[in-house]
């Protein structure tokens, strides 16, 4: 596989506490109650050492370390491993797809 397609695009649910951030909220207008709250990001790294840097404060999302609460696999585990060009441009394309959907998307 060799070092070029190491990278992963991951989606972590984050608690519905974050819908009370002001900045969440105005990022997802279209947000249809119920629907999960999730985080979209791509990493060089394992998404699960990656989800306990955020949690750590390592280079970490602000909503992830405050509202993180876990990885949700089925949602990116058949897309990984890639080059970084196809991580960087999915994960574009995830957050866009799960916002249209309905869910409370933050994306950075």
């Amino acid at each position: 596989m060799g070092r070029r397609n190491h990278y992963h695009v991951y989606v972590i649910e984050l608690s519905k506490d974050v819908l009370y951030e002001g900045r969440f909220k105005k990022a997802n207008p279209g947000y249809i109650t119920g629907k999960p709250c999730v985080y979209v990001g791509m990493t060089g790294l394992d998404p699960d050492v990656r989800f306990d840097k955020h949690k750590a404060g390592i280079q970490s999302n602000r909503f992830v370390k405050q509202f993180g609460l876990r990885l949700l696999p089925e949602l990116y585990e058949l897309y990984n491993p890639m080059s970084y060009d196809g991580a960087r441009d999915l994960e574009v394309e995830l957050a866009i797809d799960y916002r249209e959907a309905g869910y409370g998307v933050w994306q950075a």
